[in-house]
């Protein structure tokens, strides 16, 4: 069992409150992404979870149970960090089992967890090496493995990809989920990368400022963002932003449309301008575009898509995609 619940959960530094009073359910089984930029308290919330921070009010329960004072080691919980932490002296088997050594869990049982998390995450070829004869990715797995062979309730990643190179990334990332899969095991997962949040989870939590400022499946945040905050970090490219007389005709204060809901035509289309930045990737090509009203836009075109700087181009969005927002920044149905 993993279940975890916040009830009105706050944490101040001092004076200064980071996390203010806060509720979360988080369900067995599930694979839970906290996102936000840097500073919003994702990594703290986390620690919180994980008894590695003490809570200033509220009460953190796993499985029903007050775990609020209860210490670290006994929450039943596994966190993999940003950095391996690895045992450079020790094989990647004695690395695994350094828990389970500490917990005083018998030979044969050591043995059996260790071959089986290593089975799982493809190392068994490299269980007599050293960390320093693995790559980055293999490192990860290791720490990721070492908490597998506890047998938690939960695991708790704090962005653990960090440190890799961005092929490495899109691999682990993949990983990790089948991981979660195999396991069934609840997992709360720290990024400040919103397509690493899209991709892997089950819901995700957005953060700003210690806010909690919407809750939801990837897709319903991507197509019903709660808010501006969450309509701006959601998304790749972000969502664009219109105001004055367009954002007023749709009723709105605040009138949002993501790139790929631009339909781009070099002759004809409701709204023109021209191309400053093209960036060809060739599936996709993603231009800036200065409108002749003054504001600049993202817009998603196919990867055959011809434009130079200076290009005059024409834009049509879909109504039926259009985001509205009020002058707090909160969504309009």
């Amino acid at each position: 069992m993993g279940h975890i619940s916040l009830n009105q959960v706050s944490k101040s530094f001092g004076d200064v409150n980071v996390i203010p009073p806060l509720n979360l359910e988080i369900n067995d089984g599930e694979f839970v992404v906290f996102v936000g930029p840097s500073g919003c308290g994702k990594s703290t919330l986390l620690r919180l979870i994980a008894g590695l921070e003490d809570v200033s009010d509220g009460k953190i329960l796993i499985d029903g149970t007050d775990a609020t004072i209860t210490p670290p080691a006994k929450r039943g919980l596994s966190m993999v960090f940003q950095s391996y932490a690895l045992y450079p002296h020790m094989s990647v088997r004695k690395n695994i089992a350094f828990p389970l050594k500490m917990a005083g869990v018998e030979k044969e049982e050591a043995t059996r967890r260790v071959e089986a998390a290593a089975k799982v995450l493809n190392l068994t070829e490299y269980l007599n090496r050293r960390p320093g004869q693995l790559s980055g990715g293999q490192r990860q797995r290791v720490a990721i493995g070492r908490a597998i062979v506890r047998e938690p309730k939960a695991f708790l990643f704090d962005e653990p990809l960090s440190n890799l190179d961005a092929a490495l990334r899109v691999n682990m990332r993949i990983e990790i989920t089948e991981l979660h899969r195999d396991l069934t095991t609840t997992m709360i997962y720290v990024t400040h990368d919103q397509v690493e949040a899209m991709t892997m989870a089950d819901k995700i939590v957005v953060l700003n400022e210690g806010r909690i400022e919407q809750v939801g499946s990837p897709l319903k945040l991507y197509r019903e963002p709660a808010n501006l905050f969450v309509a701006g970090f959601i998304g790749s490219p972000r969502m664009n932003f219109i105001t004055g007389a367009a954002a007023e005709k749709q009723g709105a204060h605040t009138l949002g449309i993501r790139p790929e809901h631009l339909t781009v035509s070099n002759s004809a289309g409701e709204w023109t301008g021209k191309v400053g930045v093209a960036e060809h990737l060739g599936s996709d090509t993603f231009l800036r575009i200065h409108l002749d009203d003054g504001s600049t836009i993202t817009a998603r075109g196919d990867g055959d898509f011809e434009a130079e700087h200076g290009t005059t181009v024409w834009l049509s969005p879909d109504a039926e995609k259009f985001h509205r927002f009020d002058a707090s920044g909160m969504r309009l149905n």
